[in-house]
């Protein structure tokens, strides 16, 4: 007869192997990591929100409607998106209720596992959210918000954060960022990232007007020589603000090198009318080896999500915009993709490419051959529908036996939600403890071994990719 248990793995073991010796294994590992600080090289938090350190409002806009995690698998069970949006009008009360009513739609996934654990380490509160606990759980968090030891800065020391990365538009003055600088009471280390894609993809909205703006500020002349210039002027305002890496988010990471005229003529064409499909995965293409060679010269690492299809929903897109929940995954090559890049540039010493997708089968296929061969190349860490337990777990099975640990980013939060970072990289420890102890009950690695890349994995291994 089955004997259900009576009580739940205790919080300490949680997603740690059920065997019990294994088990042993990956809790002595993780209890070496489990309070180191936090090195967070690529996510979307603001720095405003640090610069400015003013009270979060209220618990829905700080667990959901900023969290776009949560809002595509409520609206998956048929929860409108207006309804769960403050800035929308939505009364931050009835999102909570919302958000308590559909809490076992959540289960499983990787957002309720975040959830639980911020309501638990950061505001003591134990038990799953339900209807009939949920005005107790806001009234509870909303007076605690209203404390100074729960201030955004207050918050960023308790995580034990020792570096933040913000993504941030290329011509942002990055004032927020000056600030934290400047402040006498702020000592985090807050730094931005240089986000290209609305600046060198044709498809993207308002790309001529992007253009038309970037040109203006630099004071460059409207041709792809003063285009280039003008890029490379705002890479080098933001190093000079603390910058170490330049982002681009594409559904095809394909490179090509274009001959100087074609380059020219496809961007003159740019800047009149729309080009076509063809024509616009050719100027992307050259784009991205251009960048790739801007890296080469000024330092700065290029980061590349690719195997996204955005904006899914045409409707969603048009009433709320970008980042609501609606980009789903496709096939992606990066093999033949990006050979003109890495045949050019893949073995400078100064270049940093780290590659990212969230098609996994392109991990073992792909992914870790050309890390495993190619010094400038990093296997970034699973992200989005990826950066859950059992996702991880694949990741690293997929790619260690050919790249190993070090050739890997580190674990990347990429969140919006400030209070899911240290959740998030928890279940990174979590789960690499996890992986590192089968890997020592199986005989692939020594204890100590484990235990040296176990703590790599959340310091040196992220520093020396990101070059933090």
């Amino acid at each position: 007869m089955c004997r259900v248990p009576t009580s739940p793995t205790p919080r300490d073991d949680r997603l740690l192997p059920q065997e019990p010796a294994t088990r042993d294994v990956a809790r002595h590992l993780y209890e070496q990591v489990a309070r180191a600080q936090i090195i967070s090289p690529h996510g979307h938090v603001p720095a405003l929100i640090l610069a400015e350190d003013e009270p979060f409002s209220d618990p829905a806009t700080l667990f959901v409607s900023s969290d776009h995690y949560v809002t595509r698998q409520l609206h998956a069970s048929g929860v409108r998106l207006d309804a769960l949006s403050v800035a929308h009008g939505a009364d931050p009360r009835e999102v909570w209720r919302t958000l308590a009513g559909h809490a076992h739609a959540l289960a499983g996934t990787a957002s309720a596992f975040w959830l639980r654990d911020e309501l638990a380490s950061v505001f003591g509160i134990e038990d799953d959210l339900t209807p009939g606990n949920a005005d107790e759980a806001f009234d509870r968090i909303s007076a605690l918000l209203r404390q100074p030891d729960y201030r955004p800065r207050a918050l960023f020391n308790r995580f034990g954060i020792r570096v933040l990365a913000t993504t941030d538009d290329p011509l942002n003055p990055l004032d927020a960022h000056q600030a934290l600088s400047d402040s006498a009471t702020f000592t985090g280390r807050v730094v931005p990232t240089l986000r290209a894609d609305a600046y060198i993809d044709p498809a993207a909205a308002n790309f001529r007007l992007n253009v038309e703006r970037l040109l203006c500020a630099a004071g460059a002349p409207a041709t792809f020589a003063g285009y280039l210039s003008a890029l490379k002027e705002r890479r080098a305002y933001f190093i000079s603000r603390g910058a170490v890496s330049v982002d681009v988010g594409v559904t095809d990471p394909a490179t090509a090198e274009l001959a100087a005229p074609e380059a020219e003529r496809l961007f003159q064409q740019a800047l009149t009318q729309p080009l076509s499909k063809e024509d616009q995965r050719m100027f992307l293409a050259h784009m991205l080896l251009q960048l790739a060679g801007m890296s080469v010269d000024d330092g700065l690492v290029l980061t590349i999500h690719a195997g996204v299809f955005r904006n899914h929903s045409t409707a969603t897109f048009d009433r709320f915009g970008p980042d609501t929940g609606h980009d789903i995954p496709v096939r992606t090559g990066f093999t033949r993709e990006l050979r003109p890049l890495l045949d050019r540039f893949g073995l400078e010493p100064n270049l940093h490419l780290i590659l990212f997708t969230v098609d996994e089968t392109a991990f073992s296929r792909e992914l870790a051959p050309l890390a495993g061969f190619y010094p400038s190349v990093y296997i970034g860490a699973p992200w989005w529908f990826l950066d859950a337990p059992d996702a991880i777990l694949r990741w690293r099975s997929a790619i260690t036996e050919t790249a190993g640990f070090y050739r890997t980013s580190g674990f990347i939060d990429d969140t919006r939600a400030f209070l899911s970072i240290p959740a998030r990289h928890d279940v990174s420890r979590r789960t690499d403890a996890s992986f590192l102890a089968r890997y020592v009950a199986e005989g692939r690695v020594t204890l100590a071994m484990a235990e040296r890349i176990i703590g790599d994995l959340v310091d040196s291994i992220p520093l020396t990719a990101f070059k933090l």
